[in-house]
């Protein structure tokens, strides 16, 4: 048995914290089955937004004509983009290896954590099979992996997650995409821009459930000229024959509209049920937390029924001394918010007086085309809280910037009667960018509609979509009212 001060399982956001115990001199165990570096490094944000980026400058390229500009791409070595940045990736992940294996205030374990008891935990298999550690204050940062639904006949197709879709060196001629979140979004963008013919079924009546419905429904619209988009469609069968994938499906009750190559057809009821084919199949339905591998059931950390570990609002968890964040935790399942999370972790553990992790102008965004971002309420989040708000939304075409860039989106924002930010949302060009001094206003400002409006906007900047969507009338709504309000 070797004793530690700390432990950690799981070498993504939990690192933050590893790292901060050991520059207080604590003694430090990690414990990671794969690769250093967790989802984000290896299998997510960061080969993904490389391999978007390249197709960003090809969608420029491609709308070079627009421009008054006459170009043309010759050739796209497709492979080698993709495998330089796996390289690059693989060696940020062993750089993260070397660091640790030459410090000397951390030990590395390889191999799967299971815990023995509440602050014990054995590796079971890898390079340190058989290390047995305990540690005054044990970390569940495990992460979460791709989740696949129960479609039928599913386990006999030779299918990809986005783990696999990173990693193909030529773009399918066909693919089907099951799954209308944002990485079906991402990758479908990816995939297409680079040549595929993309089909995407999903299940809810907009792509990008999870945002303000208004933005969905836009970027619904967009994707429905590029693809062929089934929203409101669960897939319920896959097939494989020689080489070729079938996909069926069938409307999905709770969604209220289907929508087929951008035309709507019809309520879920009056729908029919609807077959896709292609090359390759990727599904993209979410992610489940690896908590099944941990034996939690030896300790007394409680999970919920989809297996996330249940935290308190300082995120320990209900056995003595085990903390959790990240992924793994189910808040948001988004990097910034483990590295949040962390942060939160480590002032709880080194302060005096614990603090809450602070959730409130949590931001997100997809790196598609269009770009999508959101921070705060969503519009039917305060209609189903019978709030009193007022909304407005512009145009990125109303401004010099947007109208020279021939850009096509807007900012939505809402705010409460006394001009309080309950949330905005942005779909259109650098809206991952846009949405960021909406998140400062709302976290180190006094997170009203002044702060932004008061604020010097350079002209004609792109960020004048955003003072100018929080300036001037805005529409209420909520509690039965349809008139317009000045803030």
């Amino acid at each position: 048995m070797q004793e530690y001060d700390f432990l950690v399982i799981g070498s993504g956001s939990g690192l933050d914290v590893a790292n901060a115990m050991a520059g207080r001199g604590n003694s430090v165990a990690v414990v990671e089955e794969g690769r250093l570096g967790g989802t984000c490094l290896n299998r997510g944000c960061i080969p993904s937004k490389r391999l978007l980026y390249h197709a960003d400058v090809m969608e420029t390229i491609e709308r070079a004509g627009e421009f008054e500009i006459d170009a043309e791409v010759t050739d796209v070595d497709f492979a080698e983009i993709v495998r330089k940045v796996n390289e690059d990736v693989s060696e940020s992940s062993e750089s993260i290896r070397r660091g640790l294996e030459s410090s000397d205030a951390h030990d590395l374990f390889s191999g799967t954590g299971q815990f023995v008891d509440d602050r014990t935990v054995e590796v079971v298999d890898g390079d340190d099979e058989g290390a047995a550690l305990r540690a005054d204050t044990v970390l569940i940062a495990t992460g979460t992996r791709p989740s696949i639904p129960p479609i039928e006949g599913i386990e006999e197709v030779d299918h990809l997650t986005s783990t696999e879709a990173l990693r193909l060196e030529e773009p399918p001629d066909r693919l089907v995409i099951v799954g209308g979140g944002y990485i079906a979004a991402e990758l479908g963008h990816f995939f297409d821009t680079f040549g595929s013919d993309v089909t995407i079924v999903g299940r809810r009546e907009h792509l990008l459930p999870e945002a303000d419905a208004e933005v969905g429904e836009a970027f619904t619209d967009r994707y429905a000229d590029r693809f062929d988009v089934y929203a409101g469609y669960e897939a319920v069968a896959a097939d494989e024959d020689d080489g070729e994938v079938t996909v069926e499906a069938r409307p999905y009750p709770e969604a209220d509209s289907v929508r087929a190559g951008g035309e709507t057809v019809g309520a879920p009821d009056e729908a029919e049920d609807v077959t896709v084919t292609g090359d390759e199949l990727l599904v993209a339905t979410g992610r489940r937390p690896n908590t099944d591998m941990l034996n939690l059931d030896a300790t007394g950390v409680e999970t919920d029924v989809n297996g996330f570990v249940e935290t308190d609002e300082y995120l320990r968890t209900d056995a003595e001394g085990v903390w959790a964040l990240g992924d793994v935790v189910g808040e948001y399942l988004l990097k910034h918010s483990a590295n949040h999370e962390a942060k939160a972790v480590v002032r709880n553990l080194l302060g005096d007086e614990p603090e809450p992790v602070d959730y409130s102008a949590m931001p997100f965004a997809v790196f598609a085309s269009p770009e999508v971002a959101g921070v705060g309420a969503r519009e039917r989040d305060l209609r189903e809280a019978d709030a009193e708000y007022a909304t407005r939304t512009y145009a990125y075409d109303e401004t010099a910037r947007g109208s020279a860039m021939h850009a096509d989106g807007f900012v939505k924002v809402l705010i409460d009667l006394d001009g309080e930010i309950e949330g905005c949302h942005v779909v259109g060009p650098e809206a991952s960018n846009l949405i960021e001094e909406v998140v400062v206003a709302m976290t180190a400002g006094s997170g009203t509609v002044a702060d932004i409006r008061d604020a010097v906007h350079i002209h004609p900047a792109l960020s004048e979509v955003v003072d100018r969507a929080f300036s001037g009338q805005f529409s209420r709504g909520g509690g039965g009212h349809d008139h317009n309000h000045h803030s």
